[in-house]
Parts: structure tokens; sequence; C-alpha cells
């Protein structure tokens, strides 16, 4: 293609999100696989979710072939700015105290407003089943 070894920034890359048009970033690179939509094994949708980001994880994640990977040097059209790309932040989760719900007044009031109304209703049924019984 004449535009081969150009650099694109991820705003121009996501312009082109639709089947008429669809480009896709993966390992820095940039792909046109408008003309490969219909052809592709997991369907068009795969590949028009995968538009406006960075596609790497998603294309590796299934395990492409050697010869899927050859054929994408036919729909190469340039580079990602890696500039770009927003960067990917780890989640680490609150540091929170150690919580122990077996110990607290909490449980066991919990606990008893479950317990007395299934005894009270024991009781019931059993003063019912022998008052009924004599």
């Amino acid at each position: 293609m004449g535009s081969e070894g150009k650099v694109f920034t991820l705003a121009e890359v996501s312009l082109h999100n639709n089947a008429k048009d669809c480009w896709l970033i993966i390992g820095g690179k940039v792909y046109d696989v408008t003309k490969f939509l219909e052809d592709h094994p997991g369907g068009d949708e795969v590949l028009l979710s995968a538009t406006g980001k960075d596609a790497t994880d998603d294309f590796e994640d299934v395990g492409h072939s050697t010869s899927a990977r050859a054929m994408m040097d036919e729909y190469y059209v340039g580079d990602i700015d890696t500039a770009t790309i927003p960067t990917k932040v780890k989640y680490t989760p609150p540091n929170q105290p150690h919580y122990n719900q077996d110990k607290t007044s909490e449980f066991i009031i919990k606990l008893l407003q479950f317990l007395v109304p299934l005894a009270i209703l024991g009781l019931a049924v059993g003063i019912r089943f022998y008052t009924k019984a004599t």
C-alpha cells in the first residue's frame, strides 16, 4: 500500500471503526482489515469489536496460526505512535484490615434473628402435631 511506514495516532486509527473501513492495532502495527472482514473465521464482529484500541492481547489470546500471522503483512498500513496509547493500570485492591465475621456481635445477632424464628416455628409445628394426635 502507498501508506506503508506511516505512523498513526490512536485517534486516527479509531476513526476507522466500521464494516466499510476497519483498522486494527496489533503488536504496534496498524492493519486495514476491511477486505478481510467477511473471510475472518471468527466473524466480522470479532474484528469490529477490537477497533479503537490495542488489540494485541485479543489477537494473542486466540492463538493464531503461522499462516494467519503471515497474512497480516497483506493488510499492514503503518505503525502506531505508542505515546498515544494509554498505559494499562494494574489494579491493586485497597488495604483493609482483616475482618473476621465469626467473632463479631453483629454475627451473633444475625444468627439469632434466623434461629429464634426457626425455633418458634418448630415448636409451633410440634405442638400442633401432638395436640392433633390426641
